[in-house]
């Protein structure tokens, strides 16, 4: 579709949305421009589901931080991202993160968007904001919460620890894991995805709603963590 994200469309009625930024993914404003016009095609001419990956070694890495800058540019990168994120989140159908690799920052965030993630077996996720002196600002804040919970969220984001495959699956993190090279061989990926891809071709009904409703968290709900299971105010 572009040139930093690809769709492939395939003849089983599932959509294959590809990062493609380099070795590390970096989530550009370029990249999450075309990420929103990908995920916008896919809500008006929605396929049966829609499996999104990256590279085989980072699935993606975060914000390009060379396009860091003052608070007014901040304020732009982050309207960015959730502008990205929630169009993912917004697709009304099952999207399955397949996950090799590092999904760091805002690559961890792309994930927690989706409905349903694979991680191969050398898969790690974090939010490693700290670090940069900054806090998760793609919707890592209520997502993760909203997932494995908040004192396991709030561990996450303020350490910046980073979680490995066998991990991510034992806290929720992740909900499955497959091999690498099942995850990321070209032939091998159809099949480790199948019985998801199966169930996620369902008609639509009260258990499928649930399911958006809770992953359709605007990314733009303020940045604090939630104590309690209830939504946000604004949500």
């Amino acid at each position: 579709m572009g040139e930093l994200v690809g769709v492939e469309r395939r003849d089983d009625g599932v959509a294959v949305v590809t990062l493609k930024n380099g070795k590390v993914n970096a989530l550009s404003q370029a990249l999450l421009g075309e990420l929103a016009e990908a995920a916008a095609d896919l809500t008006a001419d929605p396929p049966g589901a829609v499996v999104v990956t990256g590279g085989e070694r980072i699935f993606a890495a975060g914000a390009d931080i060379s396009e860091f800058g003052d608070a007014e540019r901040a304020r732009a990168i982050t309207a960015g991202f959730h502008a990205a994120l929630d169009a993912v989140a917004a697709i009304p159908r099952f999207v399955i993160a397949a996950v090799s690799g590092y999904a760091l920052g805002g690559g961890c965030e792309l994930a927690l968007a989706c409905d349903y993630r694979i991680a191969g077996e050398r898969a790690v996720f974090g939010q490693p904001e700290v670090l940069l002196g900054i806090v998760p600002g793609g919707g890592g804040t209520q997502r993760l919460a909203r997932l494995i919970g908040p004192s396991r969220a709030k561990e996450m984001m303020v350490t910046g620890r980073q979680v490995k495959a066998e991990e991510a699956l034992r806290i929720g993190l992740a909900d499955e894991l497959v091999s690498t090279e099942g995850l990321c061989a070209p032939g091998a990926k159809r099949a480790s995805l199948k019985s998801s891809l199966g169930r996620a071709l369902w008609p639509s009904g009260a258990t499928r709603n649930t399911i958006f409703r809770r992953r359709n968290v605007s990314a733009s709900c303020k940045p604090t963590i939630p104590n309690r299971d209830d939504d946000c105010g604004s949500c």
